[in-house]
């Protein structure tokens, strides 16, 4: 199943507090929001995806929990950005100086930061260009590094503000992280079966 996108004269003008409300009383769906206030309703991901997920979000939290410098978040976490935006990334980081610097309020909602790392990894029914888009989307918000895997074509995508993106082909490498996220290094290989 495709991604559906829910365009009417209701959706798109929903408060950020009445989105929250909508996904709360709709949890059962995948439900994301581009800046264009569009509601987007995803398909829940293959078996496999699933498994990739989990994998890429064990290796993150181990390390955040190890580094002690930030918190990592998983695929069911919403995040609202300077776009207005609401996204999901497959797996997040946020340093503990910028989650602290939120209320508890907010930290409670779709926290209105964008994280300063992001990983998404492709499943079977994404468009490659789509994702491209949305990667492009974290960056334009404030995101530092944002990595998109395929593993379907086994490459990885690296993106940072102002810089081009650089492609990595097979998943015999590990992934470096930078800046803030230095130190912590994704084993592609683990996400083999």
């Amino acid at each position: 199943m495709e991604t559906i996108v829910l365009k009417d004269r209701v959706t798109n003008k929903m408060t950020d507090d009445e989105f929250l409300w909508f996904c709360l009383e709709n949890k059962d769906l995948r439900i994301e929001r581009n800046s264009n206030l569009e509601v987007l309703i995803m398909s829940p991901v293959t078996s496999l995806s699933g498994f990739w997920n989990m994998e890429v979000s064990r290796q993150l939290a181990n390390w955040a929990v190890e580094q002690k410098k930030g918190i990592a978040f998983d695929s069911s976490t919403g995040f609202t950005l300077p776009d207005r935006s609401v996204l999901s990334p497959d797996a997040s980081w946020v340093s503990k100086t910028k989650w602290r610097s939120l209320s508890e309020e907010d930290q409670n909602k779709f926290a209105p930061i964008c994280p300063e790392f992001v990983i998404e990894i492709k499943s079977k029914s994404d468009s490659l260009q789509d994702l491209q888009a949305k990667m492009k989307t974290w960056i334009d918000n404030g995101a530092q590094l944002a990595w998109l895997i395929d593993p379907f074509q086994k490459k990885s995508f690296i993106y940072k503000s102002n810089r081009e993106t650089i492609e990595i082909e097979g998943f015999d490498k590990k992934l470096k992280g930078e800046g803030l996220v230095e130190g912590f290094v994704l084993d592609l290989n683990l996400i083999k079966l």
